[in-house]
């Protein structure tokens, strides 16, 4: 296989029931273009018939298709690291095997590299999900932009184009937990942002769960932050003076007015909002100090039982 120009990268997590419409629209749409390319598929450890399904694929289309097997399941995140470690494009773009983001849009994204930008997110146009998952993809991105002062309009669509240095830059990391789009903005001299089109899933259901998109963000600020330390130390502060301020206060007024009893659930109250409070906190540490004893177990970050590729 000569040197791609672009590779793409595809994780694929249980998607056999979408893979060959994946193809049927993937394929002829690199071939339009007219460049040189290489499709990376990474198979995340599925359960289903998804890495037979890539085995029979590369075999239809050894030229410019490549499947990297995982021993086990180790995420999305992982599965584009993978990619980027194994793909040889000078332009690399990772796209979702569930076609919410159309394969077409490709060309877009690397026309706007064209231009001169090194870094390339993409906007969806119009989302074809949940109302809860609008609310908190905007909630989210309001508070990680607040906290890491990383700018991007929507954080959750995975159809992004990079720059090989900015690939190059990643691969040299070696976290253990992180999140790709962040990080390659940190790299970007000229990051960008088009809009795109947006489908619903062809097949199959979305592996993100609520709680997978909160453990996504809770990796991003403390991967990328000390701002809710900092955050923290600040509220401690303020509970802290309000706490000594209300003691004098019931000190006085207990020599002007006497003791009360009433005011027992008052105290009750601000009792919980302390306690609620400190194991906010404690939590909070718990995620750097847990991040910090993943990293420095050294563990690999993901296995791979195999690579089909075309030889040389």
């Amino acid at each position: 296989m000569s040197q791609p120009d672009v590779s793409v990268i595809i994780p694929v997590y249980n998607e056999e029931e979408g893979l060959q419409v994946l193809f049927d629209r993937l394929y002829p749409a690199m071939d339009r273009l007219g460049i040189r390319y290489e499709i990376v598929f990474v198979n995340d450890g599925s359960k289903d018939r998804s890495a037979a399904i890539l085995r029979e694929q590369f075999q239809k289309r050894p030229d410019v298709t490549r499947v990297i097997l995982f021993g086990a399941n180790f995420g999305q995140h992982m599965a584009i690291m993978a990619g980027f470690e194994h793909c040889r494009g000078s332009r690399i773009v990772t796209l979702d095997a569930d076609l919410q983001n159309p394969p077409e849009e490709i060309g877009k994204l690397l026309a706007k590299m064209d231009e001169g930008y090194d870094y390339v997110g993409s906007i969806r146009k119009q989302r074809s999900d949940s109302w809860w998952r609008h609310v908190a993809s905007r909630a989210m991105n309001r508070l990680r932009e607040k906290i890491t002062r990383i700018k991007m309009t929507d954080q959750g669509c995975m159809l992004r184009a990079y720059n090989r240095h900015i690939v190059d830059a990643i691969n040299s990391c070696k976290e253990v937990s992180t999140f790709i789009p962040a990080l390659a903005y940190t790299f970007a001299q000229r990051p960008t942002e088009v809009v795109v089109e947006h489908e619903e899933r062809a097949a199959g259901e979305s592996k993100y769960s609520l709680y997978s998109l909160i453990r996504l963000n809770f990796d991003l600020m403390t991967g990328f932050s000390l701002v809710p330390l900092q955050w923290f130390s600040m509220v401690g502060i303020a509970v802290s003076i309000f706490s000594a301020v209300f003691v004098v206060f019931l000190a006085i007024r207990r020599l002007i007015v006497g003791p009360e009893a009433e005011g027992l659930f008052t105290l009750f109250a601000i009792a919980f909002f302390l306690i609620g409070v400190t194991l906010f906190g404690i939590g909070l540490l718990g995620e750097y100090i847990g991040r910090i004893y993943q990293q420095v177990r050294h563990r690999p970050r993901y296995l791979v039982d195999a690579v089909l590729e075309k030889s040389e």
